[in-house]
């Protein structure tokens, strides 16, 4: 078992051991040794990386890029890139990546404060908390969360951070943790639990790094909300990610706001407008392409001949698309006795087959012809189908082709 130094002190981040194997481990190389600050993933926080390095200046040093944890011997594994020749025994200087360690010590600790602010605000138990490489969750154990409740959390949490309350580190058996106040108690027996306590807020049992004060954390963001199986999911961000993701924001509304030319805090009212604006031109343009579908309709009954009791129309249209053969058909089938093969090209070539209710030819049947020739999908009733077709000039053959075949 590798004894766990950052269990004492989070900020260790140069550190020397001895190395006890290289091993293969999952198709990759782990080394493993006697002691190790670099945290491997576990309880929702992912691991540190880094680097090792034998204290030879001719070696460079090896890269750590993930770190894992054996469960069944409790052994931290440092994944490198290929075997080193590191022989047991040899000293070893491990050295973290601080950046990344003060990152993810200010993301858990800030969960730490903000699943304590929803408990002691509302009572809503965190069920899980899972820490990503642009934002954090937790799932609080509740059916849902208003925005007034968030932002009370929120605040709270903030509220704390700003008093800098300190944070320290104990060590208590799961009998002394229970008659402590602690939140939540694994269910892993265990001999000794370790506890995360924020002063006179909020006391944990985790085994991950945090920080030694609340100021520390900078500050919580939280993002959004969503309905889970287990309960309501939130999304946050801590610290400098808080600051990165704010000013990612504040750049993309500017950006907006810019577009529509007013001020960042009137951008969705410009978007509700915008949008109300569309829709009216779609009604507009709707209208007037049943104006131009009629008209055309009429034209084209006017100059087709008749054949038998019906007449028999079949176009291809290059620059028109579906909906407007779709539209134009239901045209030239409402009142006269029609059969109408339509045809499309544009960026998605189509076929539409029409008949006015009642006549003897089946479209479905026609349209599934046609689709199973061209190697395409589509479908409908007696009275219209429709299909796709893989080009202009494919579609334009399949009308003329079902021409053929209607009685």
């Amino acid at each position: 078992m590798t004894d766990r130094l950052y269990y004492t002190d989070s900020f260790l981040h140069e550190f020397e051991a001895r190395v006890v194997s290289t091993i293969a481990f999952e198709n990759r190389w782990a080394v493993v040794l006697d002691r190790s600050a670099f945290y491997p993933t576990s309880g929702g926080q992912i691991f540190d990386t880094g680097w090792l390095h034998n204290g030879n200046e001719n070696d460079s040093k090896l890269r750590v890029g993930e770190v894992v944890e054996d469960e069944q011997t409790g052994t931290v594994l440092h994944m490198i890139e290929a075997e080193a020749a590191l022989e047991p025994g040899a000293v070893v200087r491990g050295i973290i990546d601080s950046e990344r360690r003060r990152d993810h010590m200010q993301q858990h600790s800030g969960q730490h404060v903000l699943s304590a602010a929803f408990e002691k605000l509302y009572d809503f138990n965190t069920v899980s908390f899972h820490m990503g490489d642009e934002s954090c969750t937790i799932d609080l154990a509740t059916d849902a969360i208003s925005p007034k409740q968030v932002k009370a959390a929120e605040r709270l949490a903030n509220e704390i951070i700003a008093e800098d309350r300190p944070v320290e580190i104990r060590f208590a058996t799961p009998d002394e943790a229970r008659t402590m106040g602690v939140r939540k108690i694994p269910a892993a027996e265990r001999e000794k639990l370790r506890l995360i306590d924020i002063c006179d807020f909020d006391l944990n049992a985790c085994g991950g790094t945090h920080v030694r004060s609340t100021g520390q954390i900078g500050a919580i963001l939280l993002r959004k909300s969503e309905k889970v199986r287990q309960g309501t999911r939130v999304e946050f961000v801590c610290g400098l990610r808080a600051v990165a993701t704010a000013r990612h924001d504040f750049e993309t509304l500017t950006e907006a706001a810019a577009l529509f030319s007013t001020h960042i805090w009137e951008v969705p009212q410009q978007i509700r407008k915008w949008q109300d604006e569309i829709k009216f031109a779609q009604k507009a343009q709707h209208r007037m392409l049943e104006e131009v579908a009629e008209l055309r309709a009429g034209n084209m009954l006017q100059s087709t001949e008749q054949r038998g009791a019906q007449k028999l129309v079949v176009q291809y249209f290059a620059d028109r698309d579906l909906a407007f053969i779709k539209m134009l058909a239901q045209k030239l089938t409402k009142n006269s006795q029609v059969i109408a093969l339509l045809g499309c090209g544009g960026s998605q070539p189509s076929l539409v087959f029409a008949q006015t209710p009642g006549l003897g030819n089946d479209m479905g049947a026609l349209m599934k012809q046609a689709v199973q020739s061209l190697g395409t999908r589509g479908g409908g009733n007696r009275d219209m189908a429709q299909g796709g077709a893989p080009d202009g000039d494919k579609a334009e053959s399949a009308i003329m082709q079902a021409a053929k075949a209607v009685t």
